[in-house]
């Protein structure tokens, strides 16, 4: 019996999609013209924070990617959805710290860091070439 099959499996799981709607929502309010339920637009918060304001779309598509990767019943997808979004994350705290933004404007983006580097290295691949083989994805 698998780890899916258990309580703990399930657990995971759930907190695997909570994660991957997190990140879906984030997606979504990058794409939306107006402002959020997380304040301001952010085609007005990207140039501010001095990005361009057609970077909040390649920012919202990748963490659209990754959510829909986190929510795949396979690790190595869960993998490469949690390393991209390492990434990612790392580019938002960078950008927070650079802009002096305070606590409540800086908290979300390094709690979710920790979580997806947690996720990714809980789900590390045994060999790094199985990321790049869906076909034979466990």
């Amino acid at each position: 019996m698998g780890i899916a099959h258990t309580w703990p499996g399930w657990v995971a799981t759930g907190f695997l999609w909570f994660v991957a709607f997190e990140f879906l929502m984030g997606a979504a309010t990058k794409f939306w013209p107006g402002p959020t339920f997380f304040g301001p637009a952010y085609s007005v918060k990207f140039p501010d924070w001095g990005w361009p304001g057609w970077f909040r779309f390649v920012v919202g598509g990748i963490e659209g990617v990754c959510a829909v990767l986190l929510a795949i019943p396979y690790q190595e997808a869960r993998f490469l959805g949690a390393a991209v979004l390492v990434l990612v994350l790392t580019g938002a705290v960078v950008t927070h710290i650079v802009n002096h933004h305070g606590l409540k404007e800086s908290f979300s983006a390094p709690v979710h860091l920790v979580v997806v580097a947690i996720i990714a290295l809980a789900t590390w691949p045994a060999e790094w070439t199985d990321v790049f083989q869906p076909g034979q994805w466990s």
